[in-house]
């Protein structure tokens, strides 16, 4: 008999007190598919998902060089996919829609339903009903509950191998260890790859729902030919978006026939071809400048600084107040270690968008980098009021108190990086300033 986590063997009245508790939770693990519904195991609760979307959109979005300055169009996006979402199987859910900075074409969901379209994809989209099948697609991830299902097949298969030390309470050990795996890269446990049966559901889901909200389903079928077109003749752009949802012929020619058979009496609806137009005038003003942006990645990516930084440059002559292609820039001279030029470029930054965060991190790294701790704190201390929850932000200002020789200061913000993260480099660095300065004593060698 497997002994539990303390290294002492397990009672026969232990194991079948465990046994039932487990047997127990698994019951209460199922639940009702609300698209389909039929039981299904899920280990995440509805609370939950709006929980860890709450507590990590944010970081996405940031990564994602914020919400879009131009507030007409956010708002654009934001309606469209409201009109969507009272139709949805979970219209309780506290739905919000954005269109984001980023240049790469994609858009994704979190779990409780925060919903993205970048610059990059609002792009390359023709009308408002194929924005309608974007947002509907991923709202058919969100209802059918994708992402909380691959979520608990992940904490089923760790209760497996855990074994009986694996027991009650375990589930939110769980959901804090896949939450503490977001922050500094987004959220990439949360937009991991759907499956293509995913993609079939969310499929099915975007047509039901866009067509009932009173568009055309040749908006969908518009939007399977238009990612299919890239796939074909930009590829790289939209690598990311089909990493995570893969794409196929034979999604677009499900797209067509269910246009031409189940919602065939909608084939004459609308597609708000000038409103779209309209309402994406100004973001294709700067069309010119984002294509660069794209470039520039790409070929950074690749080493290629030299042209990277010429694609960066020709992007901030057609919008030199863009705050993505000022970070981009800044992003890239910390890359080269030009370290003052990148500070000038992520102040510029946190000059045209103050309420978005990820500049002035930049901004304080290129402080630190040239001894400047004062004004790195000053920045720091910025981002995690307007970013809470990035346990990097933490050990970047323990350092800056440390360059100042605030030692206690330092010492505080040490101690709040180690309670969230043990191990790397700065997890090192932070313990050993601690054990030098006397607030941990370590263990005499026997």
């Amino acid at each position: 008999m497997r002994g539990n986590s303390s290294g002492k063997q397990l009672t026969r009245r232990q194991f079948i007190q465990l046994t039932a508790a487990g047997a127990a939770a698994m019951a209460a693990g199922c639940a009702t598919n609300p698209v389909t519904g039929e039981s299904q195991l899920m280990l995440v609760s509805e609370d939950q998902e709006i929980q860890i979307d709450k507590a990590n959109h944010p970081h996405q979005f940031s990564a994602d060089y914020g919400i879009v300055q131009d507030k007409d169009l956010d708002a654009y996006v934001a309606a469209t996919g409201r009109r969507l979402a009272s139709l949805t199987h979970r219209p309780q859910m506290p739905y919000n829609f954005h269109a984001v900075n980023a240049t790469y074409v994609n858009a994704y969901a979190f779990p409780g339903g925060s919903i993205a379209a970048t610059r990059g994809i609002l792009l390359a989209l023709d009308d408002e009903a194929q924005l309608a099948s974007l947002l509907g697609h991923e709202l058919g991830h969100v209802n059918a509950r994708h992402t909380a299902r691959q979520m608990s097949k992940g904490m089923l298969a760790q209760a497996v191998v855990g074994g009986l030390a694996v027991a009650v309470g375990t589930q939110g050990q769980l959901y804090g260890q896949v939450a503490s795996q977001l922050g500094m890269i987004g959220a990439g446990a949360l937009l991991a790859s759907y499956s293509r049966d995913n993609e079939r559901e969310a499929d099915e889901l975007g047509m039901a729902y866009m067509v009932g909200a009173g568009y055309s389903p040749e908006g969908f079928v518009g939007l399977m030919d238009m990612l299919q077109g890239l796939s074909r003749e930009k590829p790289g752009s939209i690598e990311l978006m089909f990493a995570t949802h893969p794409m196929s012929d034979e999604r677009y020619q499900k797209a067509v026939d269910n246009a031409r058979t189940t919602y065939r009496q909608a084939a004459k609806a609308p597609v708000h071809r000038e409103r779209y137009m309209d309402n994406t005038a100004r973001l294709r003003a700067i069309k010119g400048a984002i294509d660069a942006l794209q470039e520039g990645e790409k070929q950074m990516a690749k080493k290629n600084m030299a042209a990277a930084e010429n694609h960066f440059k020709q992007a901030l002559q057609q919008a030199p107040k863009d705050y993505a292609a000022l970070t981009m820039m800044a992003k890239f001279q910390l890359v080269q270690k030009n370290y003052d030029a990148a500070q000038r470029y992520a102040g510029e930054a946190v000059a045209v968008y103050p309420q978005e965060a990820q500049a002035r991190h930049l901004s304080g790294f290129a402080q630190i980098k040239q001894g400047r701790y004062e004004p790195a704190l000053a920045e720091f201390t910025a981002y995690e009021r307007l970013l809470p929850g990035n346990s990097g932000t933490v050990f970047y200002k323990g350092l800056c108190l440390e360059g100042m020789q605030r030692i206690p200061q330092a010492a505080d913000q040490y101690k709040r990086y180690l309670n969230a993260v043990q191990q790397g480099d700065q997890a090192q660095h932070a313990y050993r300033r601690l054990v030098e300065w006397g607030y941990v004593r370590t263990q005499p060698k026997r």
